[in-house]
């Protein structure tokens, strides 16, 4: 049994820890607030890119650029990971790398072959003892407080780069898109070749815009040239931005979670100190008596 003192450390301990934890709440509480402004934001724009490529893509002749329509194979693919680069966020980090790995295990039965490339510390983590060697670059921002364009172009670049190597045939990113600060879905979108089925499927139901013939300057082919790269460098923004909204919002209820458990450690312990001290003094009592009962 724990002595007093070893109690009373503890206590000390658990409650330290417990303000740790509740400062960790509100700072992950005040940048969730300014990172879900910006995921809202870059939202709206993202979705009518793709709307806008879709529509555009409909008015070509022909194939496309490469990175819209790929390589004509199926048989490379990389997997982009977006994760955070600190820990104590729950099961944020590990969740995203689980879609990833599900996604890998799928393609690979098929036949496939996977490459990884891993943006944030965490994700090198988690993956480098299974998948070190399918890893093929890893990429942090630690030094970075938001992500902006940017790191999203630089990103981008070096995609597009891997792309025109041959590297790979199709590239999909990993990241977790912000619902709420209690739930963040890991979701996978895949944007090279271009996935523009959605997108015009949202422009076909928009009445207006399906009885709308668009005419283009210059021709729809240059456009996409431009757009296309643009296309795939707001997409990873977009994933970073959501990743960003979504850590802190995992973050703050991990530390809630943990603010919460410390004080019910806290209660436990105070009854085990209050109890083994009522024993002690009861003790010393009982023993003052019989020597005073024995004079």
């Amino acid at each position: 049994m724990a002595s007093l003192k070893d109690l009373r450390n503890r206590i000390s301990s658990v409650k330290s820890t417990q303000k740790i934890t509740k400062a960790m709440q509100m700072v992950a509480a005040a940048k969730l607030r300014r990172a879900e402004e910006a995921a809202a934001a870059a939202r709206p724009y993202a979705e009518r890119m793709a709307s806008v490529l879709a529509n555009i893509a409909g008015a070509v002749e022909g194939d496309g650029p490469p990175l819209m329509v790929g390589t004509g194979k199926d048989d490379t693919h990389l997997l982009v990971v977006f994760t955070a680069e600190r820990g104590l966020c729950g099961g944020f980090n590990a969740s995203i790398v689980k879609k990833a790995r599900q996604h890998q295990r799928k393609l690979e039965g098929e036949g496939k072959t996977v490459k990884f490339l891993a943006v944030g510390k965490k994700a090198w983590d988690l993956m480098r003892r299974d998948l070190s060697d399918k890893v093929i670059e890893r990429i942090d921002f630690r030094e970075v407080k938001q992500p902006g364009f940017d790191q999203a172009d630089m990103l981008g670049e070096k995609v597009m780069e891997l792309f025109e190597k041959g590297e790979f045939d199709v590239c999909t990113i990993f990241y977790s898109e912000f619902e709420n600060v209690i739930t963040q879905i890991p979701t996978g979108q895949q944007i090279i070749p271009a996935d523009l089925s959605e997108a015009g499927e949202e422009e076909e139901t928009d009445e207006k815009s399906a009885a709308t013939v668009y005419e283009y300057e210059p021709e729809p082919g240059e456009i996409l040239d431009a757009l296309i790269p643009r296309n795939i460098k707001v997409q990873i923004l977009h994933a970073m931005l959501e990743n960003a909204a979504s850590e802190q919002g995992a973050r703050m209820t991990a530390m809630d979670n943990a603010t919460r458990n410390a004080g019910d450690m806290i209660d436990k312990l105070s009854v085990s100190y209050n109890r083994q001290r009522q024993a002690q003094i009861t003790t010393e009592l009982v023993e003052i008596i019989s020597g005073a009962e024995a004079l």
